[in-house]
């Protein structure tokens, strides 16, 4: 909590504004920002200067899992988080890949489960990560990456968080994540909450011990409409101490993940915050 707080107050105090093309609008903006999160010991980060709705996170996260491409299956998971990017871009609306409503085209979760190659085949990146892992092989390049420039134009938008390396030493799983872009008020806390929850499904599922999960953002930002919420409502604010996030142990496989699994298997417990602030999103 400390260190979003931190980053908070750096952007606020020595960002620099820049015109956002997509949006239309300025962001306060600094450059580089490196966050870690202790899932060993259970320090879930969860935002407490307001309310924090995890399990909208975690489902878009097990939406990724699955290899889901409709707004509508993450929904049915919990989470409503693709429905403005599937239906309200106007450049995807236009799009000639666009198979429908709800449609999000090759992204995310598509590219992690099912990698195009040019021989026609496809890459399973996540199994072939899981199947390593569980066997106790870290090659050094146990790498899910959703980034590929080469299908940019068949999605409705390209990865922020794009790339999730994991690392063994001994019996214990780390995981470094990196992001391009990142929404401070709004996406920092999904954020911040699906980078924990993946390496902590992941330590389990592999039968691992769960280390640091570290976090590595580029470009971090606040937007010009939510800046002064964040100056003059979040900040003031003393945070609460972290809460811990309970998985249900029966969760054991990757095939566990892409089936049964429910948000009902996710619990918080000691989750103490202040009241929500409803800050702008934008497209």
């Amino acid at each position: 909590m400390k260190q979003y707080l931190a980053l908070c107050q750096r952007i606020v105090e020595k960002g620099v504004w820049i015109e956002n093309e997509r949006t239309g609008k300025r962001c306060l903006t600094v450059i580089n920002a490196d966050l870690e999160y202790d899932v060993g010991n259970n320090q879930f980060p969860m935002i407490t200067t307001r309310k924090s709705f995890y399990k909208s996170a975690i489902a878009e996260l097990i939406g990724y899992l699955r290899g889901y491409d409709n707004a509508a299956d993450f929904r049915k998971l919990g989470t409503k988080t693709w429905d403005a990017n599937s239906n309200l871009n106007n450049a995807w609306l236009n799009n000639p890949y666009r198979k429908g409503e709800d449609d999000m085209g090759r992204v995310y979760g598509i590219q992690g489960r099912s990698w195009a190659k040019p021989d026609g085949g496809f890459i399973d990146q996540l199994k072939k990560v899981v199947d390593d892992l569980s066997n106790g092989i870290d090659d050094r390049g146990e790498i899910v990456t959703f980034y590929n420039p080469g299908e940019f134009e068949m999605g409705c938008l390209r990865p922020c968080m794009h790339t999730h390396t994991f690392s063994l030493l001994g019996d214990t799983l780390y995981l470094t994540s990196y992001q391009r872009s990142c929404d401070v008020p709004l996406g920092l806390n999904f954020n911040q909450v699906q980078v924990f929850a993946l390496l902590a499904l992941m330590a389990q599922i592999t039968g691992k011990k769960a280390g640091m999960a570290y976090h590595k953002i580029v470009n971090a930002h606040i937007y010009e409409d939510q800046l002064a919420l964040m100056r003059d409502v979040q900040l003031p604010r003393l945070p609460f101490a972290s809460p811990k996030l309970k998985i249900n142990p029966k969760i054991k496989s990757l095939q566990d993940l892409e089936t049964w699994v429910t948000m009902d298997d996710f619990e918080v417990e000691g989750y103490q915050c202040h009241d929500p602030i409803k800050y702008p999103f934008s497209v």
